[in-house]
């Protein structure tokens, strides 16, 4: 069997047993999500190409550490995750970026939408597109997430490292500032 039909989870077992080569494999899967990912959450994409291959040279640095019995792209994208964070950090210098957000604690019952309509999530995905420099990076990232990226609230949640009712509200949250940001003025 060729790398091309392996999952990604095989694939990284075989990078883990010494296949260098094979991680090459993955980089081709990722790259260009991982791009977009960098230039929706990060705003600039000045360094996104930098960020991205940092990501890859840390994936592959600690490749030995993912548990293949588990799903590559959350761990992947957790990787991501934190650069763009620290990213974000060395930008604004000495202000930080909160990681503490209260709804951790206390999060929405609400776990998972019911549905969401495709043309809904397309009009979304257009609103979103056009304000995310008005978002902060806390309703920002799990909109990218799961507008741009196609992941589930499960797998946004394993990458955020918080429980899926707080990837509910959060996107409920971003949703609600994105209306109010376009909400287009009466017209006379």
């Amino acid at each position: 069997m060729g790398l091309t039909e392996r999952t990604d989870e095989e694939v990284a077992a075989l990078v883990q047993r010494g296949d260098v080569e094979a991680f090459g494999t993955l980089v081709g899967r990722y790259e260009e999500k991982m791009l977009r990912y960098a230039r929706r959450f990060l705003l600039e994409s000045d360094d996104a190409k930098d960020l991205v291959q940092d990501v890859f040279i840390k994936a592959y640095t600690n490749i030995r550490g993912f548990d293949a019995t588990r799903r590559f792209s959350p761990w992947l994208y957790r990787i991501a995750h934190n650069e763009f964070i620290n990213a974000l950090k060395k930008r604004r210098g000495r202000e930080t970026v909160s990681l503490f957000y209260f709804d951790i604690f206390l999060p929405h019952p609400m776990a998972e939408e019911t549905a969401d309509s495709g043309a809904n999530r397309a009009e979304v995905r257009r609103l979103i597109g056009s304000s995310l420099d008005k978002l902060g990076p806390k309703y920002r990232e799990p909109l990218v997430l799961y507008y741009f990226q196609d992941m589930s609230y499960q797998e946004i949640a394993e990458i955020l490292q918080v429980p899926t009712s707080t990837v509910g509200v959060r996107l409920r949250r971003g949703r609600a500032l994105l209306k109010n940001i376009v909400e287009p003025l009466p017209q006379p």
